[in-house]
């Protein structure tokens, strides 16, 4: 699975929307701001995650988006699949979205099978976490960063 610019900046945005989910909506502009996205590529995947029920909106001045469920109810393997599609690396062993593949016996594949256990890894990965995790693991990253470091010689 290789993350599109697009699935990159939808987490980037949910992450915004996560850390900021006891506010009533974000603007735009603030998550455009503080992720570096151009703000009409972001509207495009905002209207993307409300149709997959993941944000929701609110219009006029004082509009912006917030997520539907609490941080921890949105896996980010339900925002990836929506956004990208397959985890697998390749069609022929993705559970949701299969295809059969060229090899003449799938059943003895040696890369296929290779291919399903890289599936299944980064599948375990992020079925398991959620926005919440995300943004959990933002805001230690934000504590190991900020405390200076005490050198002595």
């Amino acid at each position: 699975m290789k993350l599109s610019l697009r699935g990159e900046y939808a987490l980037r945005a949910l992450l915004v929307l996560g850390l900021n989910y006891k506010q009533s909506v974000v603007r735009i502009q603030t998550v455009s701001q503080q992720q570096n996205i151009p703000k009409r590529f972001l509207e495009q995947i905002l209207n993307d995650l409300k149709s997959a029920g993941v944000v929701e909106s609110k219009r006029g001045v004082a509009g912006g988006y917030r997520l539907a469920r609490p941080p921890g109810d949105i896996s980010l393997a339900t925002v990836i699949r929506h956004i990208e599609g397959a985890l697998a690396p390749v069609s022929c062993v993705s559970e949701r979205f299969y295809e059969k593949c060229s090899c003449p016996d799938e059943a003895r594949c040696a890369i296929r099978s290779v291919m399903r256990q890289v599936r299944e890894a980064v599948a375990a990965i992020v079925e398991k976490l959620t926005v919440a995790d995300l943004c959990e693991r933002a805001r230690r990253l934000q504590e190991i960063h900020a405390s200076p470091l005490d050198f002595m010689i």
